[in-house]
């Protein structure tokens, strides 16, 4: 098996980002911060046999890297009102993304803002009443600065989201929540690797068993989706994605990181605006 790599990218297998096979051993990205990340110690759970770290930790990976300019990475477009339940849940994957994005920057109103959008897309799948706790402990944290309490809140709700769809045999809706924000995460850290774009930075993008789990999630999804046009062009997306990290190199070039940047901001853009 291939050495495992670390996918940067916010929220994976349920708002996470990052996979290991239960079969692999732990190995530790480079640091370039202070201290050293035990990834035996990784908070995570166990799909299909991936172990998804939970994406407070990715995010804290990447700051190690360096001290990226997170505000300039807030998103401050207005979010619209899906009807259809997968568009709903695509959104909702971005939206809890932009959370930690928030928190990284250390936006208030921002992270305060991402609560309520949360419980209102909650709210349109059924979901109201589960993540209520958390959407108000999010809004009680961010007004107090209180971002490691905001972390925790956000990776609660992702837990949350997923038992509870999973337990309404709802398991396409909840890969959907996880496409969007590792759609939303990975456009975010290629942007922040093509500003100081470095090898080292660049091979932290290198996971094609990631892209792997979630395009077979899409092909599966694809065959009875209602809104088939949106999936396939995430699914296409995802497989050019995997095309990219599959190259054979050791590490990605500023041009690959530059077109996988182009790809998940066009698709960040299908899944958080009406086209």
């Amino acid at each position: 098996m291939t050495p495992v790599r670390f996918l940067l990218a916010a929220v994976a297998v349920g708002f996470g980002a990052g996979v290991l096979r239960a079969d692999d051993p732990p190995v530790v990205p480079p640091n370039k911060g202070g201290g050293e990340l035990d990834l035996t110690q990784f908070p995570g759970q166990v799909v299909d046999e991936v172990i998804v770290p939970v994406p407070s930790e990715i995010f804290a990976v990447l700051d190690k890297l360096g001290d990226p300019d997170w505000k300039a990475q807030v998103a401050v477009a207005g979010r619209p009102g899906f009807t259809e339940r997968t568009d709903v849940a695509l959104l909702l994957g971005a939206t809890v993304a932009d959370g930690f994005i928030g928190v990284q920057a250390e936006d208030r109103k921002t992270v305060e803002n991402i609560g309520r959008e949360v419980l209102a897309l909650a709210t349109a799948l059924g979901l109201r009443e589960d993540v209520l706790k958390h959407c108000q402990a999010i809004d009680d944290a961010a007004k107090g600065s209180k971002w490691e309490a905001v972390r925790s809140e956000l990776d609660a709700t992702q837990a949350t989201v997923r038992a509870k769809m999973e337990s309404m045999r709802d398991g396409a809706l909840a890969e959907c929540v996880s496409v969007g924000g590792w759609l939303r995460g990975t456009e975010v850290a290629t942007d922040v690797i093509m500003k100081a774009y470095s090898g080292e930075r660049a091979e932290l993008l290198l996971q094609p068993d990631l892209a792997d789990y979630f395009n077979d999630a899409l092909e599966e999804m694809l065959t009875r989706a209602r809104n088939a046009e949106k999936l396939k062009a995430i699914a296409d997306g995802v497989a050019r994605l995997r095309e990219i990290m599959q190259s054979g190199d050791d590490t990605l070039s500023e041009k690959a990181v530059r077109e996988m940047h182009g790809i998940t901001a066009a698709l960040v853009k299908s899944i958080t605006t009406k086209g």
